[in-house]
């Protein structure tokens, strides 16, 4: 017998508590299985037997470029939005593209990739239309609790800049992935409408498509999917690259040749220098001994190399601090125009939203970057810079 006093477990909570389910103290309860809380979702009827596109091999390949490159996406939107961002939890599955309407059944926002260097090809970016409002009104400076009821200009170019900063970090991870520089154009923007056929035109000559989903959590407010559709061949054209340069490098490491002469860097200062090997500068008698290998480093300049006096005269330079700016843009006024500045004057600068920011040393441009804030600073993150031969020799020309 059960009165109100016994603090037994009732039938239907014991029954919940089996199933999986946890009560979250509102009275309501939540699942703790992730496809019951809308991840992974289901699959659909365009979905495939991705075996038969891509080995497992391949698959966790993608996954893990996915994991690295929209982790840096991640962070960018999070300092874009002041919201804690995760991006996690890669699922590869293939889908047919004629039955795009079952994956999609109801209007998503698309985002256009295009790889301009690199790789060659397409990478669509899909998500829901009331996650894309509400980064919108994160982007605008709203709460993103009441978002619009329609995406308007204004939502769709927030929402663009948002998506160029968070491609243009993932383009850079993946040139560190794969050891080559990545470049893509400016992403664009659309609406996918399966049943009208809008969207989705550039990716129309496949009959199969990779999708890539990941889980997405912005602060409380979205706990969603985003999702990644690329060609087979472009999946392949990637794991291929990675798998590929991965090989080389065990093979590199496997080698017993002799470790290969030192070269200089920016950190030559560093006591510790480590070389192929396990040997460091610890194991040199003295600064002297490292210099003595250090000039070989230059025969491969395109006018002959530098000569040992210069290369000695060099290595008396590198502790020498120098000035290191970063240029926003610039603009040239009337005499007039400048008298008339006032606080809250707006100054336009010949650069546009989104255009990679010059890192000048000493007033020379040496590399291009993109700006970033770190805790409360601003910082650049370097995204394409000249050879460090090239700059070796605009010391010279100096």
């Amino acid at each position: 017998m059960n009165d109100h006093g016994d603090e037994k477990l009732s039938q239907e909570e014991i029954n919940r508590l089996l199933e999986g389910f946890e009560d979250d103290g509102t009275g309501e309860t939540k699942s703790n299985d992730m496809q019951e809380d809308g991840y992974p979702p289901s699959p659909t009827k365009a979905a495939l037997d991705v075996n038969q596109y891509l080995t497992d091999v391949e698959q966790d390949t993608l996954g893990e470029i996915g994991n690295i490159s929209f982790g840096s996406a991640a962070t960018a939107l999070s300092e874009l939005i002041n919201q804690k961002v995760s991006i996690t939890t890669p699922i590869v599955q293939a889908i047919e593209f004629d039955l795009l309407h079952e994956e999609f059944p109801v209007p998503h926002v698309a985002v256009h990739v295009k790889y301009t260097q690199g790789f060659k090809g397409t990478n669509l970016l899909v998500i829901k239309e009331n996650d894309a409002k509400i980064i919108a009104d994160l982007m605008l400076g709203g709460d993103g609790i009441n978002p619009a009821a329609e995406l308007n200009d204004m939502h769709i170019s927030a929402i663009q800049e948002a998506m160029n900063q968070m491609m243009g970090s993932s383009s850079t991870s993946m040139s560190t992935i794969f050891g080559l520089r990545v470049n893509i154009t400016p992403p664009s923007i659309d609406v996918l409408d399966t049943f009208e056929g809008s969207g989705t035109e550039e990716l129309s000559d496949e009959s199969t498509l990779i999708k890539i989903s990941f889980r997405l959590r912005v602060g409380n407010m979205i706990d969603s999917t985003i999702m990644q559709l690329v060609t087979v061949p472009f999946a392949r054209e990637m794991t291929t690259q990675l798998l590929h340069s991965e090989n080389e490098n065990q093979e590199e490491k496997g080698s017993t040749e002799e470790p290969p002469s030192l070269a200089i860097n920016e950190t030559i200062n560093e006591r510790s220098v480590n070389v192929e090997g396990g040997r460091t500068a610890s194991n040199v008698q003295d600064d002297t001994s490292q210099r003595s290998v250090q000039p070989a480093a230059f025969h491969d300049f395109d006018d002959g190399g530098l000569q040992a006096a210069e290369a000695q005269n060099l290595n008396m330079l590198m502790d020498i601090p120098l000035d290191v700016t970063v240029e926003l843009g610039r603009t040239s006024r009337s005499i007039k125009d400048i008298l008339q500045f006032t606080q809250g004057s707006i100054i336009e600068l010949d650069k546009l939203a989104g255009e990679p920011v010059d890192i000048l040393v000493n007033q020379r441009l040496v590399a291009k970057g993109e700006v970033v804030v770190i805790d409360e600073n601003f910082g650049v993150r370097v995204t394409d810079i000249a050879s460090r031969e090239q700059r070796l020799q605009h010391l010279r020309n100096d």
